[in-house]
């Protein structure tokens, strides 16, 4: 019975991956991309902790039009699509809010 060859591996299947430990510290909303943008964009943000999350779109004049995510999320990256198919051409805002952290930011729709 042959003996099985041992082949150079970075890391066994077991093992733990070592850049778990670099999870985030802070609240972070980036700006959406693309900006401006037809008919969608990306939005991007990043949580230090589970946290309840309310990611909002608001008119210019600071009416809700749609909520796009209102949920408990994990500590990480996260990124959100938002498609403005049936919406104007204009200026939009998103806001991120928890109960620790909300920010604010401006997308602009050009159709």
């Amino acid at each position: 019975m042959p003996v099985p060859r041992r082949t150079a591996c970075s890391k066994p299947p077991t093992a733990v991956d070592e850049s778990a430990g670099d999870l985030p510290t802070t609240f972070k909303l980036e700006q959406n991309y693309p900006n401006p943008f037809n008919p969608s964009t990306t939005i991007r943000f990043t949580l230090p902790q589970r946290e309840e999350v309310a990611l909002k779109i608001f008119d210019f004049t600071g009416r809700e039009l749609a909520t796009l995510v209102n949920a408990s999320l994990p500590t990480g990256e996260h990124q959100v699509a938002f498609d403005a198919t049936n919406f104007p051409s204009g200026i939009y805002l998103y806001q991120i809010k928890t109960a620790s952290f909300s920010q604010i930011r401006k997308a602009v729709l050009s159709k």
